[in-house]
């Protein structure tokens, strides 16, 4: 269990540059520079939590780190 928290707030720690709410460009970004193709498709198969605004998908930093986590 500890070791999850420190890896945790590892995680927070690298992401600390980027907003609360993820677009879908920050999002590929932080994990490495993947495409926005393979980016949406994370999404699209739910691996990803997210939230639809309009016509545009965010994703909080805490489900990416729940992602990067699993």
């Amino acid at each position: 269990m500890a070791v999850d928290n420190k890896q945790r707030c590892e995680y927070l720690r690298m992401f600390r540059k980027y907003p609360e709410l993820l677009r879908i460009e920050q999002l590929c970004e932080a994990l490495g520079g993947i495409s926005t193709k393979t980016g949406y498709k994370l999404l699209r198969e739910r691996r990803i939590n997210s939230l639809k605004v309009g016509r545009e998908y965010r994703v909080t930093k805490v489900d990416l780190i729940n992602y990067l986590m699993k």
